[in-house]
């Protein structure tokens, strides 16, 4: 395999461990527990910027080019999972005031306008997260230690980046099969019956939150120290709804359909629209892919309404059906 190819294979790779990453905690919220999430994509910039504060030092130890709150240079993994910290963390205070009384539409608009909010504060506070020019110049964790080549670290991260994956897999399955998991589930499909079992609704749906909140989080760290940048106008709410397209595609509900949704949404299908010929006003290819998402996505849900890997029922569910 030639280096380009290397490169290429790698990368993708990696935005591949990122995007499941991603789809299991929006999973969690959405497919599990119920909760439209529309502010997603924000508490994974969350996580980004304090993995990038927190490897490039002081702001004033660059040149001062780049103005931010903030700054440390912590060794790998402590940014990681400072970042998943802080995704929870937000995550908690914008359940607390979004997942009490709102539901259902309301809480969509909700954490939509918060999307917006965030996106349009990031932007215009300068001395926040240095407005829309965002950050740059972020460490690689470990490449100074391990002195390999380019490509040699690009596998490097790809190993790390699935280490991370699997513990993110393994935690969301340990609750979504758990009792945690079928209670969830039980407040999903039926708010009201499960609070007059005595189900604290509210609690439950702030973990699932809470906790696919720092999954989002310590996947923004991955992704912004492989890419060693980090700009406002990369992390826009246009991109929760690829997240909830690969859900659509894959299957919400099941953790192996969010893994299969990650792959042919995110990685398969958009990177494959990079090949189109342009044709055309310039950007006008670009522009198409959001369309060819949202075919995609109403494709899947008029013929496999369930996804390519359905939810499957229970072992109560399964039980009742025998005669």
């Amino acid at each position: 395999m030639s280096t380009a190819m290397q490169f290429y294979v790698s990368n993708l790779l990696v935005y591949l461990g990122v995007d499941v990453m991603a789809c299991l905690g929006l999973n969690l919220q959405f497919g599990v527990a119920g909760i439209v999430n529309f502010a997603f994509i924000i508490f994974q910039a969350a996580g980004a910027y304090t993995a990038a504060v927190l490897t490039l030092g002081s702001s004033s130890a660059g040149g001062g080019f780049q103005s931010y709150i903030g700054g440390a240079r912590l060794p790998f993994p402590v940014p990681f999972l400072a970042a998943a910290v802080v995704g929870g963390l937000l995550s908690l205070l914008v359940g607390l005031v979004a997942l009490r009384k709102l539901r259902t539409d309301y809480q969509a608009m909700v954490m939509l306008v918060i999307s917006l909010i965030a996106t349009t504060v990031a932007t215009n506070a300068t001395g926040l997260v240095n407005g829309s020019n965002g950050l740059a110049t972020i460490p690689k964790p470990l490449q100074s230690v391990l002195g390999l080549s380019l490509v040699g670290y690009q596998w490097v991260y790809v190993a790390i980046t699935f280490a991370f994956c699997a513990l993110v897999w393994v935690g969301v399955h340990r609750i979504t099969s758990s009792p945690l998991g079928r209670t969830l589930r039980a407040v999903r499909d039926n708010e009201a019956a499960a609070g007059a079992l005595g189900k604290n609704v509210t609690v439950l749906r702030l973990v699932a939150f809470v906790t696919g909140g720092a999954i989002a989080g310590l996947s923004g760290a991955i992704l912004v120290q492989f890419i060693s940048a980090w700009s406002p106008g990369s992390w826009l709410f246009p991109e929760s709804f690829v997240y909830f397209a690969a859900l659509i595609v894959g299957g919400s509900g099941n953790n192996v359909g969010a893994a299969v949704g990650a792959l042919l949404v995110p990685v398969a299908f958009l990177e494959s629209t990079r090949y189109i010929p342009q044709f055309g006003y310039p950007g006008l290819v670009d522009a198409l892919q959001w369309v060819v998402v949202g075919l995609l996505t109403l494709t899947v849900m008029w013929f496999r309404p369930k996804g390519v890997f359905p939810e499957r029922p229970g072992r109560f569910a399964r039980r009742a059906q025998v005669p």
